[in-house]
């Protein structure tokens, strides 16, 4: 994940007066657990107790602890033997990632298609599904296709094996509780209660967050970095100062609906001129190079405004065709930032399944922290 984890805690270390101390402790042990899992998964040819302790900061005691339990809770495995580079003595055990030890599940809904896949422990796509949408419809039978998907991608899988679902779907949302807001172009989705509805129909916990925001966690980079999205809407998702960026109201990214044109054509949100309604507009007509044009100045806009170092491009419609869109962005930017600061933004193009990958991250973030 890219929000920055919590410091690992000494089992050691006095309960907080505050707290109660086995709600404390579990506590404790929960982030410790996730900072050596997350060490572990790190140190992709292995790594020995003793990095461990120098990794988390964690005492050998503390170390010799939690990997006893995350071996015997199949997560961890020994994997040979390797001796320190320099130093004579006896070779340390190294540990691995058990990646088929749990999995993860995430969903895109988009407004035309929703598509399900399952994950590893390292994030490896092991299976997925998709289904067509009526974005017109009662979201009840998608939701009821959805528990389907769920039930046919976990069949080999114990029940307990499985972390959690992350759902990711068009804002405006409310990530805290799960509910939706009036999404462009899904009127009959307006209000509803995701979380509790998907959690209902399929027993796992839920995690609900944007598209946009998926699609940012779905990836490594740098601290200031946008996910800049252009299929059936546009969007963007935030990572500020190395955090993901939600907004006090969890919809912070609304990026296609800031205004170029205020005499422009009316938008699915009902103000006029939306970076979103001028794009979809120009693609409604074959206009590519115009849609690209809206786009780069609306990236132009965001980079200048919030300094980001890199913006990665995704979305079915912009990687279907994607060069026209980067070659009007770098244009728009060498306009439009001084030089050489814009030479120092960074484009990435994102894969296909960025979304929904980036939403199983939300469920392996149950794990890792």
């Amino acid at each position: 994940m890219t929000t920055d984890p919590p410091a690992p805690l000494d089992p050691g270390a006095p309960a907080p007066a505050s707290s109660p101390g086995a709600l404390n402790l579990a506590l404790l042990r929960d982030r410790n657990d996730a900072a050596v899992l997350r060490a572990v998964r790190a140190a992709r040819d292995g790594t020995s107790r003793v990095e461990l302790a120098v990794r988390t900061g964690l005492t050998a005691q503390a170390i010799s602890k939690i990997t006893a339990r995350l071996l015997a809770d199949g997560l961890l495995t020994e994997a040979g033997r390797s001796h320190v580079a320099g130093r004579s003595g006896k070779p340390r055990t190294l540990l691995r990632l058990v990646p088929d030890a749990r999995s993860a599940l995430g969903a895109e809904i988009g407004r035309r298609e929703l598509h399900l896949l399952r994950t590893d422990l390292t994030g490896a796509v092991v299976a997925r599904a998709r289904t067509p949408i009526d974005p017109d419809g009662e979201p009840g039978p998608t939701l009821d296709r959805l528990a389907a998907m769920v039930r046919e991608l976990t069949a080999d899988t114990g029940g307990g094996r499985v972390l959690g679902l992350g759902l990711a779907c068009p804002g405006p949302l409310d990530t805290r509780d799960g509910i939706l807001h009036q999404v462009t172009g899904m009127p009959r989705w307006h209000g509803l209660h995701l979380r509790e509805a998907v959690q209902d129909r399929t027993g796992l916990p839920v995690l609900v967050e944007k598209n946009t925001t998926a699609g940012v966690l779905s990836r490594p980079g740098p601290d200031h970095r946008a996910f800049v999205y252009l299929g059936d809407g546009v969007g963007a998702g935030l990572v500020l100062g190395g955090r993901v960026q939600r907004g006090a109201r969890t919809n912070a990214g609304e990026f296609g609906h800031q205004c170029l044109d205020p005499d422009g054509p009316p938008c699915a949100c009902g103000a006029r001129g939306c970076l979103e309604a001028l794009c979809l507009a120009a693609l409604r007509t074959g206009r590519t190079d115009r849609a690209a044009a809206v786009l780069a100045l609306g990236v132009a806009n965001l980079v200048r405004l919030l300094d980001v170092e890199e913006v990665t491009l995704g979305g079915a419609t912009l990687l279907g065709d994607p060069e026209p869109y980067e070659a009007a962005i770098r244009t728009a930017l060498a306009a439009r930032l001084p030089d050489p600061h814009w030479q120092r933004v960074t484009l990435a193009r994102a894969t296909a399944l960025a979304v929904p990958q980036g939403a199983a991250a939300l469920a392996l973030s149950r794990l890792f922290g």
